[in-house]
């Protein structure tokens, strides 16, 4: 069943297992949106990683950029890159939207639509660029984020997250072999605690909260590649809307985690393991309206 929906400004937003309070009035993220490559690039290298080739594809200048006061707004990653299936003005709390996005008509991509099983993505946001590790090792630290959260996890709006070395995916759920979508790690849909999936790295971020605009987002995780052959490395980092092109989601990646070792500026990151040697329901539709998206 095909389904459109209006990016509306509404309030509301769920709350799950874990929150983060509205009363820090002094929470204020700040993104500065670039589509510059190189500034996107080189704000996440860290020691032992040598980068080049930068390329960033996506919706216009406003798809990404970096951001600093990420701590004191809830997200555990005090500053870095962040990438949108939509706008990145928008991430800025207060959460008083209950539908931010933007439909900024960039392509869909296909290693993304493999990762969400099939299912047609679009507003691809990508960073790509060639990285040699000097001691074979590749760790960096990032957090999933997203409006989808929570009315729509478990359905077909399953917004996907990929970093894929020499094509092969290390965005993963902390333990497992699952790729990072809305729908691999929630609260069940609605925040319900109904069906939820991985709910230990999911963090419900309320209505009226201070710090972003995403109605949930995960804990900061650790993206891993052990034991790559010498030489240069492709690295893609990327993220898509799902099934239409409504409700940003992002990803925050901490500046200089891109590294060789693994990262200690933030207390207690989960683990990916992603070991990679020689590179290789009736659904509750609430606030739908009928709107102008892609499908």
């Amino acid at each position: 069943m095909k389904l459109t929906r209006l990016v509306s400004l509404a309030l509301g937003s769920g709350v799950a297992i874990a929150t983060v309070g509205a009363s820090s009035a002094q929470a204020v993220l700040v993104v500065t949106p670039t589509n510059d490559a190189a500034i996107l690039g080189n704000t996440i290298i860290g020691t032992g990683i040598t980068a080049t080739n930068f390329v960033y594809t996506g919706g216009g200048t406003t798809a990404a950029g970096t951001f600093t006061g990420g701590t004191a707004a809830g997200i555990g990653i005090d500053q870095g890159i962040i990438l949108t299936s939509g706008n990145a003005n928008l991430a800025p709390g207060p959460n008083s939207t209950a539908n931010a996005g933007l439909n900024n008509s960039a392509a869909g991509d296909a290693q993304l639509s493999a990762l969400a099983g099939g299912e047609t993505t679009f507003d691809a946001s990508v960073l790509t660029f060639d990285f040699t590790s000097a001691s074979s090792d590749l760790f960096f630290n990032f957090v999933f984020a997203s409006e989808e959260y929570p009315e729509f996890a478990n359905t077909e709006f399953n917004d996907v997250l990929g970093f894929f070395v020499d094509g092969t995916n290390i965005a993963l759920v902390p333990g497992t072999t699952t790729p990072i979508t809305i729908n691999t790690i929630n609260n069940g849909q609605d925040d319900t605690g109904v069906n939820p999936q991985n709910p230990q790295f999911y963090i419900a971020n309320p209505s009226g909260a201070a710090g972003t605009q995403y109605d949930g987002y995960t804990t900061v995780l650790t993206a891993q590649a052990l034991g790559l052959r010498a030489g240069s490395h492709r690295i893609k980092l990327a993220i898509a809307d799902v099934f239409d092109a409504s409700l940003d989601s992002a990803v925050f990646i901490q500046a200089g985690t891109f590294a060789d070792t693994s990262p200690t500026a933030v207390p207690e990151p989960f683990t990916i393991v992603g070991t990679l040697i020689g590179g290789t329901a009736a659904l509750r539709m609430r606030k739908k309206l009928k709107s102008n998206d892609k499908v």
